[in-house]
């Protein structure tokens, strides 16, 4: 199982924001760039308005890559399909609290076959929802748009509920990363990491940069407070 570092500004840009012909040669941008992650968005028309691709996909791009594969299933029915995603080369898988689903089954599922867990949330849910699920968790997703779609803008508010996930994080001692997730840009990403953010998922900022080698060492040098 490969480790998080819990010390560091980590970026994981979003594959489905670059080459959706060519995920591929998306991987390779992310690999030249010197990140450590990547972010790998699975949707499936009925969580989200959108559907994006599957298990066989992440497999393939397995093939090619060391990175590690940061694995966001926006699905209804997460529980059903984690086996795949865990074969296919994940490291780490996050679902979300939403959908009515056994949701501490299925991250026990995930922990038990050694790879590492995440618990998300989408903008309008309260983040007393996670509650249950903190304790089982290595990371802590924060959705700062609506999931489907990719080039939205930030939610301003969604500052809030990482600085009240950080708050919790701290009284409690738990050692989960917190990752957030829509709209993220070099502007608004230092607010995030001063709210608690540790992990910075960009896509349309990182793949429409003119330099990504130099957006990765901007975001990665960020500070927290």
């Amino acid at each position: 199982m490969k480790s998080i570092s819990h010390d560091s500004i980590l970026l994981a840009p979003s594959l489905l924001a670059g080459k959706h012909d060519a995920f591929n040669e998306s991987l390779k941008i992310a690999e030249s760039a010197n990140v450590q992650w990547v972010h790998l968005d699975i949707m499936d028309g009925h969580f989200v308005p959108n559907i994006s691709f599957g298990a066989s996909t992440v497999q393939s791009l397995r093939k090619h890559s060391d990175l590690f594969f940061d694995v966001h299933l926006m699905l209804s029915n997460p529980n059903q399909h984690i086996d795949s995603f865990i074969d296919s080369g994940a490291d780490l898988i996050t679902i979300h609290v939403e959908p009515e689903y056994p949701i501490t089954e299925t991250i026990k599922r995930i922990k038990n076959a050694k790879c590492k867990a995440g618990i998300a949330l989408n903008p309008s849910t309260d983040v007393s929802k996670l509650t249950p699920y903190l304790d089982l968790c290595d990371l802590v997703l924060i959705m700062s748009v609506e999931p489907g779609f990719g080039g939205q803008s930030f939610i301003v508010d969604s500052l809030k509920k990482i600085h009240q996930i950080s708050e919790i994080k701290a009284k409690e001692g738990y050692s989960f990363r917190i990752e957030v997730d829509g709209g993220i840009t070099l502007e608004n990403a230092p607010a995030c990491i001063k709210h608690g953010a540790d992990t910075l998922v960009c896509g349309t900022s990182f793949f429409t940069s003119n330099d990504t080698v130099q957006f990765t060492k901007d975001i990665e040098s960020i500070k927290k407070e």
